[in-house]
């Protein structure tokens, strides 16, 4: 009987998280269907409208949509691919190679985990001035094309993945660094690598600030700086923007299912090594 009532508040617990992840997504389809005086109302009106198409036809109307959405998708896949090369290879190296400084160099990449992002914008936007990328997009690729998070992650799973014995096997049939990377390391990391490029995906998506320091073209923009120029000095029509941000999201949403699966695993995997 404990453990049937047990399972039924488990089950409980899980369906009450899901219905608090999912009322934000639910709330957003609401205010995007709508209009904004409906959003205004009071008490606020829970129920969908008959505003969503007209509403995304203004999205369409004011805005480079679908240009903004290619830069946005060339941005997150480029960058993701990036941050998976580089970082698995720095974690891998990290993990099962011993090199004069390679604590002390781990360390700096650590201690940088405390630095805002917003103290690096004014330097990094000097450098990119200097190499003559401002306004392009790789002013936004090749600075994330690696992270501290992405190695420590990677390292942090590496460690306790790949067996020793493994890389002394292939050292023995002849293989140098790289073939050992790429015949041992990657399989046995692909899980860890599954969360590692969902993750940068998601963060090179939203991303908001750099793109909008760095973009000085309002034309050539990414889609999370195109959303905002919704909003208008005055005036500003929240049913629109809600319903260019429900537009924007759905790229998110098949990402994540695609790769759900591999994401929770990787979650539970990273708990467990912790």
């Amino acid at each position: 009987m404990t453990t049937r009532r047990a399972r039924v508040l488990t089950l409980v617990a899980l369906i009450v998280g899901a219905l608090i992840t999912l009322f934000p997504y639910y709330w957003l389809a609401v205010m995007a269907s709508n209009t904004t005086a409906d959003i205004y109302a009071t008490p606020p009106r829970l129920t969908f409208g008959g505003h969503l198409f007209a509403n995304i036809g203004e999205v369409f109307a004011k805005i480079d949509f679908f240009g903004s959405l290619l830069n946005t998708l060339i941005v997150a896949v480029v960058t993701t691919l990036l941050v998976l090369f580089f970082d698995s290879l720095a974690a891998f190296t990290f993990a099962k190679y011993d090199f004069p400084g390679s604590n002390v160099l781990f360390g700096i990449l650590l201690a940088t985990f405390v630095v805002p992002t917003q103290l690096s914008a004014i330097p990094q936007f000097t450098l990119m001035a200097n190499f003559g990328w401002v306004g392009d997009l790789k002013a936004l690729i090749i600075p994330a094309a690696a992270n501290a998070f992405g190695i420590f992650w990677m390292r942090q799973y590496a460690r306790g993945a790949i067996p020793d014995e493994l890389l002394e096997a292939a050292r023995v049939d002849g293989a140098g660094f790289f073939r050992t990377y790429l015949s041992v390391g990657l399989p046995v990391l692909r899980p860890a690598l599954a969360f590692l490029g969902i993750f940068t995906f998601v963060n090179a998506w939203n991303d908001y600030l750099w793109p909008l320091v760095v973009l000085i073209d309002s034309n050539h923009v990414t889609l999370q700086v195109a959303l905002s120029q919704l909003q208008g000095v005055y005036v500003k029509d929240y049913s629109v923007v809600m319903a260019g941000t429900l537009v924007a999201i759905v790229p998110l949403i098949i990402v994540f299912l695609f790769g759900a699966r591999h994401f929770i695993r990787n979650i539970a995997a990273g708990a467990l090594k912790g």
